[in-house]
């Protein structure tokens, strides 16, 4: 069946209210697109995260309204009507429409993430099937890229590692597709847990991804902790991923901006002999060696 859709900018609104007002007029569906190329920090887990300017799309049922649901919301959002515009929209499975624009991906000479649907042909390839879904991390931002790189160049077999804020769980698995013997996803939202359980059951890695769901269930001794958060949660974790890490193991820091580098490569210097090592898109990524006693 068709759609109305109703598009507008959310300059100088609130987005709760706008969402609420919608979801009053009957919306079926909402969802957000940057006007311009704006930055946003990746969003800590349960965390929703707008741009600075933003786009919001509605989707009503065909039978509505249109005079009345441009009127109304008009009205009631104080907004000019001319500012809500509103197209009618065929019939299609849209999350199939969104996977069509997800093509397979390389980071490194042999890693790969890719949709369901798709097939890489590389050879030697190691391929993680992941779809974009309702958490975090397909590798199209660009700290999951840097992440995934050091790994296609440095995960070594056999090896325990930590995913400290998995979303999807993407470089968990991924670490598990290169060799590690077990890998610990940890999350303090249940929907990531979620996705990441069902990636690494998609991609026949589940018993070696342990779903951990208290930051105190983690084991110590870990080869390699990965952690793509923010800048805040990384600086205030430094000593508790001291703890995870073992002597000579390795630490690998992302979703900081360039500009926060330093931030975070200070919290983590009593233990880590840390460096940056990539950076794309204003982002940097940070790399460590965990000294075998406090400098």
């Amino acid at each position: 069946m068709p759609h109305l859709a109703l598009t507008f900018t959310l300059d100088g609104l609130d987005a709760e209210r706008v969402e609420e007002a919608c979801f009053d007029f009957g919306a079926v569906a909402l969802s957000y697109t940057d006007q311009r190329d704006d930055p946003i920090l990746e969003p800590a887990p349960g965390e929703f995260r707008l741009w600075p300017h933003s786009r919001l799309q509605a989707l009503f049922p065909f039978d509505t309204s249109p005079l009345e649901l441009v009127t109304g919301l008009s009205h009631v959002l104080r907004v000019p009507a001319e500012r809500l515009e509103l197209v009618t929209l065929a019939d299609r499975v849209w999350e199939r429409e969104w996977l069509r624009d997800f093509h397979p991906m390389c980071f490194g000479k042999r890693l790969w993430v890719s949709p369901h649907h798709a097939h890489v042909h590389t050879h030697d390839a190691v391929v993680v099937r992941l779809d974009p879904g309702l958490a975090f991390g397909t590798g199209t931002h660009a700290t999951t890229a840097m992440c995934l790189s050091w790994l296609d160049q440095n995960a070594r077999d056999g090896e325990r590692a930590i995913d400290y804020g998995c979303g999807s769980g993407v470089l968990a698995v991924a670490a598990a597709k290169l060799g590690a013997r077990e890998c610990f996803a940890y999350d303090i939202d249940p929907q990531a847990l979620t996705a990441t359980r069902d990636n690494a059951a998609a991609n026949g890695v589940a018993a070696r991804v342990k779903i951990v769901e208290n930051d105190a269930a983690l084991p110590g001794e870990a080869d390699i902790v990965l952690a793509n958060i923010l800048c805040g949660p990384l600086c205030d974790l430094a000593p508790r991923f001291a703890d995870l890490v073992r002597p000579g193991g390795r630490i690998v820091l992302a979703g900081l901006l360039d500009t926060q580098a330093g931030d975070v490569t200070r919290a983590h210097a009593p233990w880590f002999d840390i460096a940056r090592f990539a950076t794309r898109d204003g982002w940097t990524a940070l790399a460590g060696t965990r000294r075998a006693s406090q400098g």
